[in-house]
């Protein structure tokens, strides 16, 4: 599978900005990580790509997610792939992670999410203005999006032999790098709102 056919995969079923803009923050960190670890950066940002393509079509029932893409487009993503995305939402599939793609996954999916909220604290809605300390005091503020799942962003210690504070600068970074991207939309985003 390369790139451009799972980018097409993906906006065949996701049509929502911010799935989109959070689907490609997922594949840098997942690229990023491939290169940390000496992986196949290719294999982990696809994976990091395509995690939430069928978050759309599970809308409302998030023991579905994770699953139903490989039911609308069986037999086109690589199995290794395939399993990793099903691993992310261990939670609902009942597939626990295995491999490092797979724990990485599953970290850096609820720390991404998390990044492009905590983006919305600042007044220039810009990633490249988001801080590691800054992160870390979110983090540690449990009101600020209740709903992340701060142990699942923790397990990059136990699971992945990552400190937090390496995990989250690693993100952060992979994200910067396409904050032209990201930023850009959420310029957009802004201006349509006002």
């Amino acid at each position: 599978m390369t790139r451009q056919s799972a980018y097409q995969l993906l906006t065949k079923y996701i049509k929502n900005p911010i799935l989109l803009k959070h689907s490609l923050a997922t594949e840098a960190t997942m690229r990023a990580f491939a290169n940390y670890f000496g992986e196949d950066e290719d294999v982990w940002g696809i994976t990091g790509l395509l995690h939430d393509a069928d978050y759309e079509l599970s809308k409302g029932h998030p023991e579905k997610h994770g699953t139903l893409l490989f039911k609308k487009e069986p037999n086109v993503v690589p199995a290794e792939i395939e399993r990793a995305i099903r691993a992310h939402t261990y939670e609902w599939s009942n597939v626990l992670p295995q491999t490092r793609m797979e724990w990485t996954l599953a970290c850096c999916d609820e720390l991404t999410g998390f990044i492009m909220k905590t983006v919305t604290f600042y007044a220039s809605r810009k990633v490249a203005d988001i801080s590691v300390d800054f992160l870390l005091r979110k983090l540690r503020q449990k009101n600020v999006f209740p709903g992340a799942d701060r142990k699942k962003i923790l397990l990059c210690q136990s699971k992945l032999g990552i400190p937090v504070v390496q995990f989250i600068t690693v993100t952060l970074n992979a994200m910067h790098s396409i904050s032209n991207i990201l930023d850009t939309k959420l310029e957009a985003e802004k201006e349509t709102k006002k």
